[in-house]
């Protein structure tokens, strides 16, 4: 599975930027996706996922400025990212995660796209 997000760039604080994320090379629908962000010298944190069936989850730091969509297309994701500070700077990646079940056993395969840089300015 290979997943390429757009729409990163730079914007001034206030502002606005969507990213999109489409996953390729699978036939299978992904149980969960979303966006995880690095800003430099900090850990990789959460800021949304969501499920196949439309559950979102969101960091409290971005929760009511954020919101993340399903697309129409098979397996893409969107983020609106509205009201953007400073601290929302940071190289955005899109996750994935596909969950089996076998047996009774259930494994969880997760994917990362390369990221793209948002970059918000004071």
């Amino acid at each position: 599975v290979q997943l390429q997000a757009s729409g990163g760039g730079l914007v001034q604080a206030g502002g606005s930027l969507r990213l999109s994320c489409a996953a390729s090379g699978t036939i299978f629908s992904l149980d969960v996706m979303g966006w995880y962000r690095q800003a430099p010298g900090k850990q990789r944190e959460l800021v949304a996922t969501i499920t196949s069936g439309g559950s979102a989850n969101y960091a409290d730091s971005v929760s009511g400025r954020f919101t993340i969509s399903r697309g129409n297309a098979k397996n893409t994701v969107d983020l609106q990212m509205n009201s953007l500070r400073p601290e929302d700077t940071a190289v955005y990646y899109c996750y994935a995660r596909r969950i089996t079940v076998r047996a009774g056993v259930r494994d969880e395969y997760d994917y990362w796209g390369p990221g793209t840089q948002v970059t918000v300015s004071s």
